[in-house]
């Protein structure tokens, strides 16, 4: 049994809200997208992955399948518009067969795991992600570098032969948590608060996501905020 909770914030300083999210315990898919801020159609290229990835997961096709066929998707829509840039968007998605999951992400919204201390499923498609792995840059640098938000990957603007999307299957414990949230929550609070908020066990997973929104409200919210967290009932 999976206990979910979710919620979606414009933030403090934009004025639409380009992100949206999807949660279907019965379809057993969790998703969150973001538009890419600075993009013009932001907020269509998010609602045209999150009701693609849907539209395909229950036609039956998996979820790396999904992604594959919305980026191309988007991409067609994209060549058609006047605008020299073209609409583009992450996604962090899980799908749960079971106790099973899968979970599937292109850009830097993330996916963590908390099964007694807070993980990352999910690696950021980003410049400064890649510097960290290369040890050129610290994870407290890279959250105030002026490039963090750069992305390598991202779906309508990355070509189908050169998308990668980054796959972490595994079994969900009783107990265990997962979160799927944009980078306007985790460039607002660092892992350590967000562990520290997923782990408790007094409040209803709905209850932490509000918990965490309004964690992120209390900084700049300079972005949109959105964040969906799973627990696996004991």
């Amino acid at each position: 049994m999976i206990e979910f909770g979710h919620g979606t914030h414009t933030g403090l300083r934009r004025t639409r809200n380009e992100d949206t999210y999807y949660a279907d315990a019965g379809l057993g898919l969790f998703l969150v997208v973001d538009g890419m801020g600075g993009h013009k159609h932001g907020e269509v290229a998010s609602a045209t992955a999150r009701d693609g990835v849907v539209a395909q997961v229950t036609a039956g096709q998996s979820l790396v399948d999904a992604i594959q066929r919305v980026n191309e998707a988007l991409i067609a829509r994209s060549s058609g518009l006047s605008e020299s840039r073209p609409m583009g968007t992450t996604i962090a998605a899980v799908r749960l067969v079971g106790r099973s999951y899968e979970a599937a992400w292109v850009g830097d919204s993330r996916i963590y795991i908390w099964d007694g201390e807070l993980k990352r499923l999910s690696h950021d498609h980003s410049i400064v992600e890649a510097l960290v792995e290369a040890g050129e840059l610290t994870e407290a640098q890279a959250r105030t570098h002026p490039q963090r938000s750069v992305l390598t990957q991202a779906l309508g603007i990355t070509s189908p032969d050169q998308l990668h999307i980054g796959l972490a299957k595994g079994e969900l414990p009783y107990g265990a948590r997962l979160l799927l949230c944009t980078d306007g929550l985790t460039d607002e609070v660092d892992d350590a608060r967000i562990g520290a908020i997923v782990s408790r066990t007094d409040i209803a997973a709905q209850e932490g996501v509000d918990h965490l929104l309004l964690e992120a409200l209390s900084g700049s919210a300079r972005d949109n905020i959105t964040a969906i967290l799973l627990r696996a009932a004991a």
